[in-house]
């Protein structure tokens, strides 16, 4: 695989307080890579060796990895903190594969968004994570139907009634297609709702949202595993 990056593909970037050498922990240990790669399911462990640890290109030193799949991650010192810049791959050619180029991009701003939390907030904590996806709302769509919409800027404080949950905690980014926030009751979680813009392959856009909780009990988890299952069921797909 070519180390070789074009330089007119996407560039994702996150400022994030921590040290280089957590950072490129963050890319190269699999027991930290799963506190923050998408979300738990029964292909998790597949898709970790397959990105990270397979026909990947490696520099130690400068602290820049080529994953299977052809996108380049770089950290860099950034005064007291660290910047991890993912460029993405340029289009495949594949009319099939490229079709999804965009879902793609905006997932990988998703995971550098749970990466960050994880290194800032949640260093060696155990998370899981719950996933809802579909591919005929999109993701504003969404957060207009939450309440979420008239949140203020990342950094500020929240209040909101969510999958009949009151809830409450700290705004913690935005981007063109994505809301991200902290949430308390989670064992301070993060809830990601992200998706993209109407498309040929998509007309009416789509939408995930991605919920990752901390220490919460089993019955806890699994009552807001079935309030937003409810939730999904009924606000999304119309």
């Amino acid at each position: 695989m070519s180390d070789v990056q074009a330089t007119d593909t996407p560039r994702l970037e996150i400022r994030v307080t921590t040290t280089v050498d957590a950072a490129w922990r963050a890319l190269r240990d699999k027991d930290v890579i799963r506190q923050w790669h998408a979300w738990q399911s029964g292909e998790l462990e597949a898709e970790l060796d397959s990105i990270y640890f397979t026909d990947v290109v490696e520099d130690a030193e400068n602290h820049t990895l080529v994953p299977n799949g052809g996108d380049r991650f770089e950290i860099r010192e950034d005064g007291d903190a660290v910047r991890i810049t993912l460029v993405r791959a340029p289009l495949s050619g594949d009319a099939e594969w490229d079709a999804y180029y965009d879902d793609v991009t905006e997932g990988w701003t998703s995971f550098l968004q749970q990466l960050r939390f994880a290194l800032e907030r949640k260093p060696g904590e155990q998370r899981r994570t719950l996933f809802f996806g579909n591919r005929q709302t999109y993701s504003g769509t969404v957060i207009e139907r939450l309440e979420l919409d008239s949140a203020g800027e990342p950094g500020s404080r929240y209040s909101a009634t969510l999958a009949g949950e009151a809830i409450e905690g700290e705004v913690w980014f935005r981007s063109e297609h994505q809301f991200g926030v902290t949430v308390d009751s989670w064992g301070e979680g993060l809830l990601i709702i992200a998706g993209t813009g109407p498309s040929a392959t998509d007309p009416a856009g789509t939408s995930m949202a991605l919920l990752s909780t901390y220490g919460l009990a089993d019955d806890v988890y699994s009552l807001l595993d079935k309030r937003w299952s409810q939730w999904w069921a009924d606000n999304t797909g119309k």
